[in-house]
């Protein structure tokens, strides 16, 4: 069943982009993770211009984001005064990597920056994610011995200057940091169409020392705000966001949930993490051959 994308200017089976969410929510609702990480480069494998995917995903992991924050609402698992600071370092991070995607849009090199980012930060955060959950399966079956516990926050946070009590995660830091990290998100939320879980999770558990118990639902707090505003600042400025193929996307990525968290319930949490370590390496290799593989035909012209 092809449908035609008015935005990305191309025919595509309905089928195979509600099944491409499908697969994102599985993975979603397995890891905890919001998806979009993986659903751009999927996007541009399958032939859909890379502008267009960035800015198409962020608004599928706005909707996708929803009933994820109303659930950790329920069991008092958001810091709401934290997911505040993270949205507002977020929005305005949102508004300059808006500038940043136009000036790189007009000079040509927006598609090739896309995959390149996405390389590095797949390639290294796949490689982190490998690496502990080898080490974490290791302890498990009792041949490493458990690490000892980190200290609160990283000395850098505990550094910065007018410090704020966040009640809900027991933290006394400075709004400075979540800021920042709200920022750094905001920015590659725009540029890739990322929700920012996988990078946020980690960073507000080993940087700012939140409890393990409001970091997946902050996080989805700060995700559904801030890819909101990157979907409307795409909407209203670089005219990229397809709402057939969000729509289609958001489909199947509403029903991959809900299997995907049923199947977590069966797993065990370090061998999920392998497995996801391993499919992100694997897409970070596809994305890492498109940049360096000579294809047969250096251009094509096509008539139609």
């Amino acid at each position: 069943m092809d449908l035609y994308l008015p935005i990305a200017n191309l025919s595509v089976n309905a089928l195979v982009i509600v099944g491409l969410g499908l697969g994102v929510g599985l993975l979603s609702g397995m890891f905890g993770v919001g998806g979009g990480f993986l659903t751009t480069p999927l996007l541009i494998f399958y032939g859909i211009p890379p502008t267009v995917a960035a800015a198409s995903a962020a608004s599928q992991v706005t909707g996708a984001s929803v009933s994820g924050v109303f659930a950790h609402f329920r069991r008092d698992g958001v810091d709401v005064h934290m997911g505040w600071v993270l949205v507002a370092g977020g929005v305005i991070g949102s508004l300059a990597g808006a500038a940043l995607f136009t000036l790189l849009r007009a000079s040509g090199l927006i598609d090739t920056v896309i995959a390149i980012l996405y390389v590095l930060m797949l390639g290294s955060i796949g490689g982190l994610m490998f690496h502990e959950s080898v080490g974490a399966i290791r302890v498990t079956r009792g041949r490493a011995p458990a690490k000892p516990r980190r200290r609160r926050h990283h000395p850098l946070v505990a550094m910065l200057p007018l410090r704020w009590r966040f009640y809900r995660s027991g933290l006394y830091i400075s709004p400075l940091a979540p800021l920042l990290l709200g920022f750094v998100t905001g920015i590659l939320t725009v540029l890739l169409g990322i929700g920012g879980g996988f990078i946020l999770v980690p960073a507000m558990l080993y940087l700012l020392g939140m409890g393990a118990q409001v970091v997946v639902g902050t996080s989805l707090f700060q995700i559904l705000f801030v890819t909101a505003a990157a979907t409307m600042v795409h909407a209203t400025t670089t005219k990229a966001v397809d709402i057939v193929l969000a729509a289609l996307l958001l489909l199947g990525s509403v029903v991959g949930a809900q299997i995907g968290a049923r199947l977590a319930q069966k797993a065990k949490p370090e061998y999920l993490r392998l497995l996801l370590a391993v499919i992100v390496l694997a897409v970070a290799l596809r994305m890492l051959l498109g940049l360096a593989w000579r294809p047969d035909e250096i251009y094509t012209v096509e008539l139609s």
